[in-house]
């Protein structure tokens, strides 16, 4: 028996709104498995790919700018958020303990793992956990905005350090959010790239706790097919 569907208008409104961000990743995902698929050694083939990615690239960010614009209308309307059903334990220790038990019900991940086309439900960080978590991106802000909590001077950092800003000076973190491709706002002004496949998001989660000097074991992934599975699979 597959998963029930959700009858609540406002279940579905929240599920609507995760799925058109998980459309968006998806489409992240497949361009970066096109783009590996191809022969770099084949001039042919490289330059066939570097015109599609390059049309790629232009249709997703208007596709982006578009579904952001359509999310937000619908949230507007209908004072309904894709957030509304994520719990966090960073301010009580019972109810983090509780959450934690939940998670641990279901395989942990690590972020050495391969997560295209796979959807996060939540994570324990250093042993502060969060559940209902539908995206990869919601995922990102939430990792930023509780690494920025714990040593605000050392993420204020981020833009200018070396480590985030890549070869071409392409910066991973800004106070313009003009200077991303698409800007997400984690706090005090400071903005992170967020036109990332889920592989890439995980990547930069895992170069963040490096520059926090956490370990990377301290972070446990769980993911919604691990969590769906066993509904429909349960007694």
């Amino acid at each position: 028996m597959l998963p029930s569907k959700p009858t609540n208008p406002q279940d579905r409104i929240r599920r609507i709104l995760a799925d058109l961000e998980t459309v968006r990743e998806n489409l992240l995902a497949l361009s970066d498995d096109i783009w590996l698929s191809i022969d770099h050694n084949d001039n042919d083939s490289l330059e066939e790919a570097v015109q599609f990615k390059l049309s790629y690239n232009k249709k997703m960010a208007d596709f982006d700018a578009l579904a952001a614009e359509l999310s937000a209308l619908i949230q507007q309307q209908t004072s309904v958020r894709p957030e509304d059903d994520e719990q966090t334990g960073l301010d009580n220790r019972e109810h983090n303990e509780r959450i934690i038990i939940e998670l641990n019900r279901e395989e942990p991940h690590q972020l050495d793992e391969h997560f295209t086309f796979k959807r996060p439900y939540g994570f324990i960080l250093d042993g502060q956990a969060t559940k209902g978590v539908t995206t990869w991106r919601r995922l990102f802000e939430l990792v930023c905005r509780q690494l920025q909590q714990r040593a605000p001077e050392r993420f204020a950092s981020l833009p200018q350090h070396p480590d985030f800003i890549s070869n071409r000076g392409h910066p991973s973190f800004s106070r313009d959010p003009k200077q991303l491709r698409a800007a997400m706002l984690i706090n005090d002004g400071i903005h992170a790239e967020i036109n990332l496949s889920a592989n890439s998001i995980c990547d930069m989660i895992r170069r963040l706790l490096i520059f926090y000097e956490i370990p990377i074991e301290k972070l446990q992934l769980f993911l919604r097919e691990d969590r769906d599975a066993d509904q429909t699979h349960g007694p």
